[in-house]
């Protein structure tokens, strides 16, 4: 049993690492990366929001990164207008009973977003359906819109004004470098908004 466990954690700690290397050496992805900041911070200093919705542990994802921009990530500085379209139960079930989970998250785009916001999507299959109607909803408000997904995309990375895909098929990979990239967003985000105290 000890063995199998050494060899299982050494396994994943050799694709975890390797994912990070494919990350690193993804030069499209690198540039999405900062598009993605370039538009986040562009609507933050508008007076605009960021929006982020998932499922499972992108849903997790998403109330992470809100809370990192609203909070604070490195360093104390004011707030950064952050939601998590996953965190409302009441919200969450009252549209799901009355128009179906496929809504969820639409509905509340519809709500609370405004032309100027930034909608980021999270779905490691780029193919959850509740995650594509809330992108259709977004683009009718005229909300940008990054994507957070896989190798291939799926439907998403047809519709996603920037769609950031990791490169692995394997869903907690994609999931591991979701958590990366989400982390280095923030980071990014809070130093464009914000100048880093000297030691940071």
């Amino acid at each position: 049993m000890a063995s199998q466990l050494i060899g299982f954690m050494d396994a994943e700690f050799g694709t975890s690492i390797q994912l990070l290397n494919d990350m690193r050496a993804d030069s499209l992805l690198r540039e999405q990366t900062q598009q993605a900041v370039d538009v986040s911070v562009q609507a933050l200093r508008k007076g605009g929001k960021i929006l982020f919705a998932g499922n499972g542990g992108s849903a997790a994802d998403a109330q992470h990164w809100a809370g990192e921009l609203v909070s604070r990530f490195n360093y104390d500085r004011p707030g950064l207008a952050g939601i998590a379209l996953t965190t409302d139960t009441s919200a969450l079930t009252a549209i799901g009973n009355d128009y179906g989970y496929d809504y969820v998250f639409a509905r509340q785009i519809e709500a609370l977003g405004r032309r100027g916001d930034v909608f980021i999507a999270i779905s490691t299959s780029g193919n959850s359906k509740n995650i594509l109607r809330a992108i259709h909803a977004a683009r009718g408000i005229g909300i940008s819109i990054i994507g957070f997904t896989g190798r291939k995309g799926g439907a998403m990375a047809d519709i996603c004004d920037i769609c950031l895909r990791m490169p692995s098929d394997a869903t907690p990979k994609i999931q591991e470098g979701h958590e990366f990239l989400g982390h280095v967003l923030c980071g990014l985000i809070e130093r464009e908004m914000f100048e880093p105290p000297a030691a940071v």
